[in-house]
């Protein structure tokens, strides 16, 4: 099975206050965590790394001493997510039959989570990593609250999101013909009826979007 992984480092950080997959953590850059776990993916082909546009020539350079002889392509990122994976999409390789998408601002995934995924979709038409909610969830407006939904129901997503290229790339045709707007790859597939199971997560597996989240990043890799 060939396969590749796009890694979204494209993100205004306009929730963090800066582009965060850039900052330092312990050291070392936020999105290089990710780049690394799955460049050493055994079942990863080539990695196609997604950031701003006016950064590609920057992370260019950045990698070029990796000393790996893993593919990896550096290519610039559109206006909203699902635009930043078409670009990813349009990168890969023509050999690839599976594509795992992950977030570059969740630096602990681990080998095995990524190794799970993939062999997940192998049997569906895609898979997501997630975890099921232990919280009492609410829909809220203006201030009040509206509904308590059933909590166990509700999962909350994480990536890895691995899908089948042909398929995917079909989702996101349809998807721009409709003009969704999706805030993951799993919102697009699930529209046209794909069929999208799920694989338990890991709570450390989380996304930083807050300075509490850097916070928490920062004192697992103290």
């Amino acid at each position: 099975m060939n396969v590749s992984a796009i890694i979204m480092a494209a993100g205004s950080g306009s929730r963090f206050g800066e582009k965060k997959q850039f900052k330092l953590l312990g050291g070392t850059a936020l999105y290089f965590y990710s780049l690394n776990k799955f460049l050493h993916c055994e079942d990863i082909n080539e990695v196609i790394l997604v950031v701003p546009e006016n950064r590609v020539a920057d992370i260019k350079k950045e990698i070029a001493n990796i000393k790996i002889t893993k593919k990896i392509l550096v290519v610039s990122g559109g206006l909203r997510r699902q635009d930043s994976v078409k670009n990813g999409m349009l990168s890969v390789s023509n050999k690839s039959q599976l594509v795992c998408i992950h977030d570059g601002a969740r630096p602990f995934v681990s080998e095995k989570l990524i190794k799970q995924s993939i062999i997940a979709c192998s049997n569906n038409d895609g898979a997501i990593v997630a975890n099921p909610n232990f919280d009492t969830l609410k829909t809220c407006k203006k201030g009040y609250v509206k509904k308590t939904l059933d909590r166990n129901n509700v999962w909350m997503a994480q990536t890895p999101q691995v899908f089948w290229k042909i398929k995917l790339l079909d989702a996101i045709a349809i998807s721009e013909k409709k003009n969704m707007e999706v805030t993951d790859e799993s919102s697009m597939m699930e529209s046209l009826g794909y069929k999208v199971s799920v694989v338990r997560g890991d709570y450390n597996n989380f996304k930083i979007t807050s300075r509490e989240d850097w916070e928490r990043a920062a004192n697992i890799i103290a």
